[in-house]
């Protein structure tokens, strides 16, 4: 632990002389540059703190929200800045060793100037954008509009209209009424019906109990569904036994059904329109280990004609690739949420890149395999990283045909 410690400090020191090199080279102002020693201290010693308070098992995210936002807003971007400064030294370092230049004909004061306000301004504009995603980001909802084609589905529900959201994660938000603007872009829909595709909260079921009012204004003509993910099972926490954990989940449970939704827990409604049928499927979380795999599709087919017109809920993507896809149910479309596209990327029209892909290949947007389709919802809400930045948050409206 201790020689751990030694390490990252003396990361830590290594950006710090290369930071502190660049600003020397821009001021010879030396209240700024005291001022910028006394801030960076200040700063690291807070974030120590925090990393030697957390523990995995606290109810509360609020600490690890600030050691990540500590380290996107503050540490991070000085890397970017070190790396311009860097690669100056290793060119300048090698062409001396050759023998192809010597120190005093391979140093360029004016380069090193502009190296350095390269750096310093890329490192502000990441800076900036992290906190932009904190303070504005993560309150920029979107409406995406999709159109499916639902194999076998009958003429009464050509045009139908389904919201989904996901990934709310209710215990990342202090005030509920900040929320209020995504709830009345749902209404604002008129959808025929609300999805909600799990992880309502962070760690324990009240953090949702403050939302139930917000949540209970969503509209749908018939009815609002929910599935469970990983984090409502109460597992990144400790309980004083196995029944105080599932008082937990029956907690999390009737509060969304006081917000108005029907949790589908591995089984299925039908949606009537004059006499013909919409079945949907919700099952419990299945994903790759370590986490649970507690959906069991055959449960939730059971009683549904083999050609119905079928959607399925199911929190984790990667469901689809090893089960559903290949299950003889003829599923037509799976929705998930899950991966939040990690929150930060390029989520352009012909452009779309987040570092989550490299786990989940599925990670936004429309698939289809095997003739049947996936959509990944980018999520409604924040976890860890208490913002958004170039992956908003997303309600999907889905046109049926």
């Amino acid at each position: 632990m201790q020689r751990n410690f030694l390490i990252i400090a003396a990361i830590f020191l290594f950006l710090e002389v290369y930071i502190y090199q660049a600003i020397r080279t821009l001021t010879d102002n030396s209240w700024m540059k005291a001022g910028y020693c006394i801030l960076s201290l200040a700063i690291y010693g807070f974030f120590a703190y925090e990393v030697s308070h957390f523990q995995r098992s606290d109810r509360s995210t609020m600490r690890a929200q600030i050691m990540i936002s500590l380290f996107l807003v503050f540490i991070l971007p000085k890397i970017f800045i070190v790396l311009f400064l860097l690669i100056d030294d290793i060119f300048r370092t090698g062409g001396y060793l050759v023998g192809l230049t010597r120190p005093a004909e391979n140093f360029f004061p004016e380069r090193r100037k502009f190296l350095s306000i390269m750096g310093l301004g890329l490192g502000g504009v990441l800076s900036a954008l992290f906190i932009d995603g904190i303070t504005f980001g993560k309150y920029r909802h979107t409406v995406r509009k999709v159109k499916v084609k639902i194999k076998n589905l009958p003429k009464s529900f050509k045009g139908y209209k389904i919201i989904q959201i996901s990934d709310v994660h209710s215990g990342s938000f202090s005030d509920p009424s900040k929320l209020e603007h995504a709830i009345e872009l749902m209404n604002e829909q008129d959808a025929d019906l609300v999805l909600f595709t799990g992880d309502m909260v962070n760690n324990v079921s009240d953090e949702f109990k403050p939302f139930i009012p917000l949540f209970s204004k969503i509209k749908a003509k018939d009815g609002k569904f929910a599935v469970l993910g990983n984090h409502d099972y109460g597992d990144y926490v400790s309980w004083e036994s196995p029944n105080a954990k599932k008082i937990n989940l029956d907690a999390l449970i009737d509060y969304e059904k006081q917000a108005g939704f029907d949790m589908l827990m591995n089984e299925h409604r039908a949606i009537d329109r004059n006499g013909e049928k919409l079945y949907i499927l919700g099952v419990e979380n299945w994903g790759l280990k370590p986490f649970p795999q507690f959906g069991k599709i055959d449960k939730a087919l059971e009683g549904i004609p083999q050609n119905a017109a079928k959607i399925l809920m199911s929190h984790d993507p990667t469901h689809f690739d090893y089960v559903v896809k290949k299950h003889p149910a003829d599923i037509s479309l799976t929705l998930s949420g899950h991966t939040h596209g990690m929150q930060f990327g390029l989520d352009l029209k012909n452009i779309k890149w987040s570092p989550v892909q490299y786990r989940y290949p599925k990670w936004a947007d429309l698939y289809e395999s095997e003739g049947k389709m996936l959509y990944v919802n980018r999520g409604f809400g924040v976890l860890g990283y208490p913002g958004r930045v170039g992956v908003l948050p997303e309600i999907t409206l889905f046109e049926l045909s």
